[in-house]
Formats: C-alpha cells, sequence, structure tokens
C-alpha cells in the first residue's frame, strides 16, 4: 500500500514537473515571438521614416445633407507632400465617437470611397478618405495612372521613394496624429478599411501603427513569396505595368520575369516578399480585431497564399486567446470584388468593435 501511494506521488511530481516545462516552453515561444514581432515592426518603421513636419492641417467644409457634414482637409505628410482628405460625420455628433478610414485601391480617389463613407456616417462614425500617392489630388490633371507609373518607374532608377504600398503607409501614420487633435475623434477607436492596393496598405499601416485598433483589409491580403514562387504574380504586376515593364528595358531584360520581379520589388518596396509579406505581417496585429475579405478565384490575391496569410495570423490571434477577433471571409465564386454582402459584413464588424 505504502508503495502505490509513493508510486502516485513520484507521477504525479512526474506530471507537475512536465507541465511546469511545457508552460516554460510556450512562455518561451511566446517571448520569441514577441521579440521577433518588435523587430519585424521597428525595422519597417526605419525603412518608412523620415523627418517629421508640423501637420499644418487645413480644413473647410464643403457640405451638409441628409444629416451628414462634410469636409475636406489637408496636413502635411512630410517636407515635399501634403495629404488631401475626405471626411463625412454625422450632422448631431456629439462627444467623441469613433473613426474608420477607408482607402482607395490603385487608379482610385478618396471621391470613390464617398458612398462608404455616407453609409458608415448614417451608423455613427466619422468615416475618413484620402488620396494615395500619385492618385486623385495627388497626380498631374488628367494623367490617370501615367503619374503613378512614372512615380514607381523613379523609384526603381533612383531610390529615395517607395510610392507603391510603403509611402501611403507612412501617410495614413500621419492621418492617425491629424485625428488625435481633433476633439470629436475617440483616439482608442480609430479603424481602417482598404481595397485591393489599399487593402494591402490597411494591414500593412495597422501591423506597425497600435493606434489602429480594428483594420479590414479586403481583397489585398496576399502572399508575394507564395505568388513569386508558383508563377501567379503576373496580374499583381498588371497594376504597375508600365514601370516595370520600361525597368525590365532599362536592365535589358528582354521578357519580365519572376527574378526580375523579385529584382524590381527590392527597390521599390524591399521586403514585400521576405520579412513584410503578409504572413509576417498580419500577425503583428493580434490581439486586435481584424476582418481579412478576398474572393476565391481572385488572381491578384491567390488563394492559397491568402490561406497562408491567414494561417499564420490565426496562429498569433490564438497564441493571444483572441481567436474571436480575427475572422476570414472567403467570397466563393468572387474574383478582384468586394461584394455588398462583404461590404455590409465589414460595416457589421467596425459596429461590432469600434460601438458607435
Amino acid at each position: 500500500m505504502d508503495m502505490a501511494i509513493i508510486m502516485i506521488s513520484r507521477i504525479a511530481i512526474f506530471i507537475l514537473m512536465l507541465a511546469q516545462i511545457v508552460s516554460l516552453q510556450i512562455a518561451a515561444a511566446e517571448e520569441s515571438r514577441r521579440v521577433s514581432s518588435m523587430r519585424t515592426r521597428t525595422a519597417f518603421l526605419k525603412l518608412i521614416d523620415r523627418p517629421r513636419v508640423p501637420l499644418a492641417t487645413e480644413v473647410r467644409e464643403i457640405s451638409a445633407q441628409d444629416g451628414r457634414a462634410r469636409f475636406h482637409f489637408t496636413f502635411a505628410a512630410d517636407a515635399k507632400q501634403r495629404v488631401p482628405g475626405l471626411i463625412v460625420k454625422p450632422l448631431k455628433a456629439d462627444g467623441r465617437r469613433p473613426v474608420v478610414i477607408a482607402l482607395h485601391g490603385t487608379g482610385g480617389n478618396k471621391e470613390g470611397q464617398l458612398p462608404l463613407l455616407k453609409e458608415l456616417a448614417e451608423r455613427g462614425f466619422i468615416a475618413v478618405a484620402i488620396d494615395g500617392r500619385y492618385h486623385g489630388e495627388r497626380s498631374k490633371a488628367g494623367s490617370g495612372a501615367a503619374d503613378y507609373n512614372e512615380a514607381i518607374l523613379r523609384a526603381y532608377r533612383t531610390g529615395g521613394e517607395h510610392p507603391f504600398l510603403y509611402d501611403t503607409v507612412w501617410d495614413v501614420m500621419r492621418l492617425v496624429d491629424y485625428l488625435e487633435t481633433r476633439s470629436d475623434v475617440d483616439p482608442q477607436r480609430i479603424g481602417m478599411i482598404g481595397f485591393s492596393k489599399g487593402g494591402m496598405e490597411t494591414y500593412l499601416a495597422a501591423a506597425v501603427d497600435p493606434r489602429i485598433s480594428v483594420a479590414v483589409p479586403c481583397i489585398g491580403v496576399q502572399s508575394y513569396a507564395w505568388a513569386l514562387q508558383h508563377d501567379s504574380w503576373k496580374s499583381r504586376v498588371e497594376t504597375f505595368q508600365a514601370a516595370i515593364n520600361a525597368a525590365a528595358k532599362d536592365a535589358g531584360v528582354p521578357e519580365v520575369n519572376a527574378n526580375f520581379v523579385r529584382k524590381f520589388y527590392d527597390r521599390i518596396v524591399p521586403g514585400i516578399y521576405t520579412r513584410f509579406d503578409g504572413p509576417s505581417m498580419l500577425p503583428l496585429i493580434a490581439p486586435r480585431p481584424m476582418l481579412i475579405i478576398n474572393g476565391d478565384i481572385d488572381p491578384r490575391t491567390p488563394l492559397a497564399g491568402v490561406l497562408e496569410c491567414a494561417a499564420s495570423a490565426r496562429k498569433a490571434y490564438r497564441a493571444a486567446q483572441a481567436e474571436d477577433r480575427f475572422f476570414l471571409l472567403i467570397q466563393p465564386k468572387t474574383g478582384h470584388k468586394v461584394t455588398d454582402e462583404s461590404q455590409q459584413a465589414a460595416i457589421a464588424w467596425f459596429m461590432k468593435w469600434l460601438k458607435p
């Protein structure tokens, strides 16, 4: 009998020791993930950093109708760039309210977001949109996509700019600086939604700026590495085809291929298929709420790469015990677009987590 008690005691001690070892291993893994995330965030911020200048904000009211007020504003992103934007808010909005920032895709502009801004304002949000680099008011009159492609090509040739994605991420961070100065904004409730190019800018900005409390990247989440490894990069490159064609001609490359695309990315968006790729950046958003929206047959965001990103993000949310704050919405039989149903799901997500 005594021997049985001794054996049970030894087993209990062994189980306790094993549990402690497992607990220490989990804690070590979490600390390693935290340190890795901090290094990735720090590296990205160092890459896009530039001297800060006063915001020098200018705001003018455009109109007030249907119970909504509308404003045009600009602020200084850096010494050379001013960012124009639109604000739509409830006409009778007392106190500080949550904000949703909306980012357009390639070839779009802030005015294209007005229907969404108006709907968000109807739900009680302050809704904001800005023009991305070399888009809308920030492009040459009548240039279309030409100005944007010229800027990307110039970045490839000379460096000094990151007009594809990264510079707009900086602009978003400066936009948040501006929003924090407003007496009608609750700085603890700032959400962001973006589409295509804007979707990529959304998850990149949210990954490095914790002031963005809710993120909804739409048809933008992807793994650049997966696309390059599986010959699925061509649709993404089409969004700046003129720039990469001219760069290939400069380099004496007769036909754009995956190897040249890597070299091109290294110049204009360094790290986008390595340390700053989707599977690395999305986990940095945890445990803040994130809804990812993609189409199952979208050639610009191949589904296998999206699932790889989502698996990486889900792991981080699970580690943070925040699985309910992450959701992947794959639109069936849908290409590079956001359906009305998905947009309503995005609005519901903001309603749930920002509580206007």
